[in-house]
């Protein structure tokens, strides 16, 4: 064989072989886009994720991966699903949710909906925007706000703006609150006011214990109790 014929053949087997590699490529990303994949732990968490549509780039210092199209992220014992989920920074640790957002916390029975949710898996802290809604099914809390920021590891939550808790024949009202779930015990300011069957509270500062039901207040402490 001469030696052009041999590099000829050389050429073309190298051909073949990076056309194999592009298609086996093209291949590998609609199998993420329609599976779910694990990908790197953060200090050992477990991270999976699925949708109709991934685009991104695992560049360093770039690292982004866009989910689009029931978009849904399994990060330890939450659950997250939404229209658009982005997923960035190294190790992932930051998620973007928008669009019909809802989430679980699984072991604690926490469930959330929200217009957009930011989440950092590091610290384990998630922030709601827009029409926000939490809901603590062990303890039988329904929360509203504006704003949540539900801290996981210290299990404290803060809503701002517009806020509403229902829970039986309680029902509380402020512009800010911090729901310390550990303690069973609500803080309420900024015009807060409490509903108690027919009673009514209003005070600068109130606190509910939320396992009793009673109400302690501070300031300017205002109220009527009907028989």
């Amino acid at each position: 064989m001469s030696e052009e014929s041999a590099c000829k053949i050389s050429a073309a087997r190298s051909a073949a072989r990076g056309e194999s590699g592009r298609n086996g490529w093209n291949v590998y990303i609609l199998f993420l886009a329609a599976f779910a994949v694990s990908i790197a732990p953060l200090d050992a968490d477990t991270f999976t994720f699925r949708a109709d549509q991934m685009s991104g780039g695992r560049a360093a210092g770039k690292e982004t991966i866009i989910l689009t199209g029931n978009a849904e992220v399994h990060s330890d014992n939450l659950v997250l699903r939404a229209s658009r989920i982005e997923i960035l920074g190294e190790n992932n640790q930051f998620i973007d949710c928008t669009g019909n957002v809802w989430g679980q916390e699984q072991e604690k029975e926490i469930f959330f909906q929200t217009d957009r949710l930011r989440y950092d898996r590091k610290l384990k802290i998630a922030r709601l925007e827009g029409n926000a809604s939490l809901e603590d099914r062990k303890n039988s809390i329904v929360a509203k706000g504006r704003f949540i920021e539900y801290d996981d590891e210290k299990e404290v939550t803060i809503f701002q703006v517009g806020v509403r808790l229902f829970k039986d024949d309680l029902v509380c009202r402020s512009q800010y609150a911090v729901y310390r779930r550990k303690e069973k015990q609500l803080d309420l300011s900024g015009f807060p006011v409490v509903f108690k069957k027919q009673d009514e509270f209003h005070a600068d500062r109130i606190r509910v214990d939320l396992d009793t039901d009673d109400v302690t207040m501070d300031g300017s402490v205002a109220g009527s109790i009907k028989e």
